[in-house]
């Protein structure tokens, strides 16, 4: 028995999030629902940690998607972009994508256009202003400058983890060059593409998105073309027959 189906109605994207310390109790239901290739994988952490975080995402990952697509969960399979994005193997409108930071995890899910999520455990043990130069543009360098001195981390991370959507959903990964775009990072809330460099009017092709998926934790969404709603949903909440 699977998740009942689910509706996800046109210009809306659902965002879940989970903690894996309410899922660990069911690893091994979560384990059968991977495919052998991903079973594998799993066993080549390290760490039980990282194996663990591996199985509950792809686990509920496949849950949820099979709940959206009205099908048995052995049914998904997944293909893989150049530069690792996965995606969908069968013909479908729908469009996901997945982070975990911590012990949370979270998904977002959309029709037709291209999604990315990030999420990101707040940590204190940096420098963020030499961190920043690294990987930050010349504004948003600035713009973390002039925050307080407290605000700071935070401020990093609204701007980290809104760069790591935008790149995500983009598509190119880790090689589109960071310094070539900005985002803002004064609020946790009000999140925007502020500048593209090798095209003015790009921005104005994408949206962004910050939410808070726990205490100590900050995420963010960059979804290209106008949505009208963000739904959030807690895993941890759902009750699925298929786990029972």
């Amino acid at each position: 028995m699977e998740l009942k189906p689910r509706v996800l109605p046109e210009k809306t994207i659902h965002i879940w999030h989970c903690n894996f310390d309410y899922n660990r109790d069911k690893i091994t239901k979560y384990s059968a629902l991977l495919s052998k290739d991903e079973q594998q994988k799993a066993s080549r952490f390290k760490f039980k940690k990282d194996e663990d975080c591996y199985i509950i995402t792809r686990g509920i990952l496949r849950l949820l998607l099979a709940s959206y697509l009205k099908v048995e969960v052995k049914e998904i399979a997944f293909k893989y972009t150049s530069f690792g994005k996965p995606l969908l193997a069968m013909e479908s409108q729908l469009k996901f994508n997945v982070s975990h930071s911590g012990d949370l995890a979270a998904f977002a899910f959309c029709h037709e256009t291209e999604v990315g999520i990030d999420i990101e455990k707040i940590k204190t043990n940096f420098d963020v202003l030499e961190l920043a130069q690294n990987f930050f543009s010349k504004n948003e360098i600035i713009a973390l400058e002039k925050q307080p001195k407290e605000e700071q981390v935070k401020a990093f991370y609204r701007c980290w983890t809104r760069k790591e959507s935008f790149i995500k959903a983009e598509g190119s990964g880790l090689s589109f060059p960071l310094n070539k775009f900005t985002v803002s990072l004064n609020t946790d809330y009000e999140a925007s593409l502020l500048e593209t460099h090798w095209d003015s009017a790009e921005k104005e092709n994408w949206r962004l998105f910050s939410f808070l998926p726990g205490d100590s934790y900050i995420g963010a969404l960059a979804v290209r073309n106008k949505f009208a709603t963000i739904n959030y949903f807690n895993w941890d909440r759902t009750k699925s027959p298929h786990l029972n």
